[in-house]
């Protein structure tokens, strides 16, 4: 029987897991779209619910709780000014799985999980634009 099972292990050990679940959130905050497998994405959506959720509660406590869980304060920031502000009347469903295949080398389903009304420019927080690197190279050639 399969009592009190809650969540998949996804073949790993506890701590691996959850180091899994902390990155992911992360990732996910950070950047608002990340590819990875169907069963972690699965895995990920209820998290990251529950931490808009939380992040939602104007207290002390939950602050505490958002930056315990993420271990990032810079994304509990964002999840307390920004996402929670952007669903505030909307009482749950933040995320969305899109199947996206299959990958090239094991054929594992892949799957893409997103916040409902993302931001576009915030899967390009890290890259640089490529038009300013393009004129920092003029000027260099021409000093």
């Amino acid at each position: 029987m399969r009592h009190g099972l809650a969540n998949k292990k996804l073949n790993r050990t506890s701590e691996h897991r959850k180091a899994l679940l902390k990155n992911m959130l992360n990732s996910l905050i950070k950047y608002e779209q990340i590819k990875t497998t169907l069963p972690k994405a699965k895995f990920l959506k209820p998290q990251a619910d529950k931490i808009i959720t939380l992040g939602k509660k104007e207290t002390l406590q939950t602050t505490k709780m958002l930056v315990s869980k993420l271990q990032d304060i810079k994304s509990a920031n964002k999840v307390k000014k920004t996402l929670s502000k952007r669903y505030q009347n909307r009482k749950g469903g933040y995320t969305r799985i899109i199947k996206a295949g299959f990958r090239y080398g094991d054929n594992a389903p892949m799957a893409i999980i997103e916040f409902v009304d993302r931001d576009v420019e915030a899967k390009r927080v890290d890259k640089p634009k490529k038009e300013a690197s393009k004129t920092e190279e003029k000027k260099q050639a021409t000093a």
